[in-house]
């Protein structure tokens, strides 16, 4: 999986289709997309009008919680809409009222068993809920998609997934962030960078998938070269400090959000 993907939430349309063609075609590897965003399509097409090989490109989808019972049609639909025989990594989108649901969970594993989807994982969880999964199907998710940016930062959350072998996939990399803070000033001064690139350089220093999204293309190029930065000790220290919140994605319940839901 790309440590870098391409965020399509609140994208629709052209714009959508646009985005998604300029950052394939910027190098980005991994799309990052969902049924609630009601996007499909756009994704698909930019797919195929890139030219670039399927199995080149890492697809990630998700499934909303009121397909329960609805799994594979929900699956089949959604690789119709992208023009794709299989997705790479397919999401159990949010916790309804922070119910893990099990048997959603159980029927999404046994899909991904048949190759529709490569890998399925939570969106929104807590360690918690995941746990509950695990107990209930023996089947643990390969990823959780979170918020995770400087100021949602908690050593724990890294403790916790690492130790239930889950990969942290972030979301909304630069939300409520500033920019103009000396711990991302000063380093982006020396690297020749953004202060945004230098966020998206301390995800991957801390081993954090991290989806940014945008429409201008500068900033769709921009985004992706964050991956040939390199942050010194000090400097990712200063950023994971930088405007902690007492509660950390894994121990703070993920709030459903009206449909689209990040």
């Amino acid at each position: 999986m790309p440590m870098i993907g391409f965020g399509t939430w609140r994208l629709s349309g052209d714009d959508a289709y646009r985005a998604v063609l300029t950052a394939l075609e910027a190098g980005y590897r991994h799309i990052d997309t969902a049924a609630g965003y009601g996007n499909h399509r756009q994704v698909g097409r930019a797919l195929a009008d890139s030219g670039i090989p399927r199995h080149e490109v890492f697809v990630t989808t998700k499934l909303l919680p009121n397909s329960a019972g609805r799994e594979r049609q929900a699956l089949e639909r959604a690789v119709d809409q992208l023009g794709v025989a299989y997705v790479d990594l397919w999401l159990l989108h949010y916790p309804p009222r922070q119910d893990p649901l099990p048997a959603v969970w159980q029927a999404m594993a046994e899909l991904a068993d048949e190759g529709t989807a490569r890998a399925v994982g939570v969106s929104n969880y807590t360690t918690a809920l995941i746990d509950a999964l695990t107990r209930e199907t023996g089947r643990t998710p390969a990823v959780n998609q979170i918020p995770f940016s400087p100021t949602r930062f908690d050593p724990q959350a890294l403790v916790e997934h690492a130790e239930r072998h889950v990969v942290i996939q972030g979301y909304s990399p630069l939300r409520h962030t500033v920019l103009t803070h000396p711990a991302l000033t000063a380093p982006a001064a020396r690297l020749g960078a953004t202060p945004a690139q230098v966020v998206l350089a301390w995800h991957l220093a801390r081993r954090v998938t991290t989806l940014p999204s945008s429409t201008h293309p500068d900033h769709i190029r921009d985004n992706l070269t964050a991956a040939r930065l390199t942050l010194s000790a000090a400097e990712i220290h200063a950023i994971d400090t930088l405007d902690q919140r007492t509660a950390a994605p894994s121990a703070r319940p993920a709030q459903p959000h009206p449909v689209p839901h990040r």
